[in-house]
């Protein structure tokens, strides 16, 4: 049986949710905030508001140009321990972990979804989806 890791991948959205949560607090509710001007001298310090933080970003449509999907190949054994990519990520992502039996069969386990409150109890019911699309990840190289 596996003992659970933290993946660097929720270490890294645990610590932005923070910050995040930590940005919304910070700011009073219903204080007036100054608009951000679109350029600020290098070091000056910004006070704003998450959500007028968020508007600012800038959104573009995606440059699939160059994209191969047959380039990527899906869920690869990359360690060689029996497990593809998409078990190793249900096995680190459950709450109580699956038993791991022949060529992976994954039993029993348990996953939280964050997103709409749901417990899984399957792992044939769960999808592994993709922070960034794979054209957009291609894209940045």
């Amino acid at each position: 049986m596996r003992t659970r890791t933290t993946s660097p991948t929720r270490a890294l959205a645990t610590t932005a949710a923070t910050l995040l949560l930590g940005v919304a607090l910070a700011s009073p509710a219903g204080a007036a905030q100054p608009a951000a001007p679109a350029l600020r001298a290098p070091g000056e310090v910004v006070t704003t508001t998450l959500l007028d933080a968020l508007d600012a970003l800038p959104v573009t449509d995606e440059d699939r140009a160059g994209y191969v999907r047959t380039a990527f190949r899906h869920w690869i054994d990359a360690d060689r321990d029996g497990c593809d990519t998409r078990r190793e990520v249900i096995i680190d992502e459950a709450v109580q972990a699956p038993e791991v039996g022949a060529r992976c069969a994954l039993t029993g386990g348990e996953w939280y979804s964050p997103y709409d409150a749901t417990t899984v109890t399957d792992a044939a019911g769960l999808d592994v989806d993709h922070m960034l699309s794979a054209p957009a990840t291609d894209h940045r190289g």
